[in-house]
């Protein structure tokens, strides 16, 4: 069996899990089935990926095949932006377990600290092409996400995309009935986010990294980038444990207590990137890999750079 991290409410979290970020919605199906069939038991997903309905059905059909149980999978999804009034947040979680046809989440996560314009885009942009907030605060969108683990729709909650000073300013709001037990950051050797998750780790929040393959097929991804995949310092290192430079990537993150979402549809990649459990990377060629941070992200979010809340103008 796969390996998992503990998080702060006790509950286990597979620390590989299947991202669909970019799946689309003709593949996804097939793409959650091969990776149950596989050994994943961790699912990330959400709403703005606009997919649920058709992880739904992967995860549907492994149930009913009697693949798997419910309970041993652990399934994660985000509150987008555009719900993060107090008065909308039930709804969006509602919505994303109706698509998924499930009856609660195992984690769900403020996809970004950021508040954006209610209603039907998902990037209400203005003439400058910068996202239109709204008018809530992430400590009042916390506080009706706690109401969701009350409520049974959550078993727990957690934050992605949020910076140290974001971090403090939840677990310091007076009346906190809820920690995060999870912050999910894009994370690879070009940002290793060193100083981000010792905090992390230091406050019992567990990290799960996005993008650890540095996304090559995101959209804007251009030739002359800076590619994971096709570094040859990187593939070096997967030569010499005779696996994929995926693979290394991957290890990357369990090998510092990272949970790590890497995305496929393509059958063999995705059995491929669960087969990280049978070496161990050294120190030597964990320091190599962290010495080519850059600071480089594939997401630098230059979209919402003016909105009050975006979290990247602090250092970490």
């Amino acid at each position: 069996m796969e390996s998992a991290l503990t998080l702060s409410t006790g509950a286990r979290m597979p620390v590989v899990g299947l991202g669909t970020w970019k799946s689309s919605p003709g593949e996804v199906t097939e793409a959650v089935k091969v990776a149950i069939l596989a050994g994943y038991r961790h699912i990330d997903g959400a709403h703005v990926y606009e997919n649920e309905k058709e992880v739904g059905a992967g995860i549907r059909a492994m149930i009913d095949q009697g693949v798997v149980k419910r309970e041993e999978l652990f399934i994660v999804s985000k509150l987008w932006c555009t719900y993060h009034e107090r008065s909308l947040v039930r709804g969006a979680c509602e919505k994303t377990l109706s698509d998924l046809k499930l009856d609660y989440l195992d984690l769900y996560l403020m996809h970004f600290p950021m508040g954006f314009k209610p209603g039907e885009e998902l990037f209400p942009f203005d003439a400058e092409g910068q996202v239109i907030p709204d008018n809530s605060s992430f400590l009042e969108t916390w506080e009706e996400m706690e109401k969701l683990v009350d409520a049974g729709l959550v078993k727990a909650i957690g934050i992605s995309n949020f910076n140290r000073s974001q971090i403090e300013a939840v677990l310091n709001k007076p009346g906190l009935k809820y920690k995060p037990v999870n912050n999910q950051i894009e994370c690879h050797p070009y940002v290793t986010q060193e100083k981000l998750i010792n905090f992390c780790h230091s406050k019992g929040i567990a990290v799960t990294a996005y993008s650890p393959l540095g996304s090559p097929e995101r959209p804007r991804a251009n030739a002359d980038e800076l590619s994971h995949l096709k570094d040859p310092q990187i593939r070096a290192i997967a030569d010499k444990y005779n696996k994929t430079t995926a693979q290394v990537l991957i290890r990357f993150h369990i090998e510092r207590n990272v949970a790590v979402i890497p995305k496929s549809t393509n059958p063999g990649r995705i059995k491929e990137n669960f087969q990280v459990f049978d070496f161990k990377l050294s120190k030597e060629d964990m320091n190599t890999l962290l010495s080519f941070n850059r600071n480089w992200r594939v997401f630098p979010m230059e979209w919402a750079s003016k909105h009050k809340d975006f979290p990247l103008n602090a250092e970490y």
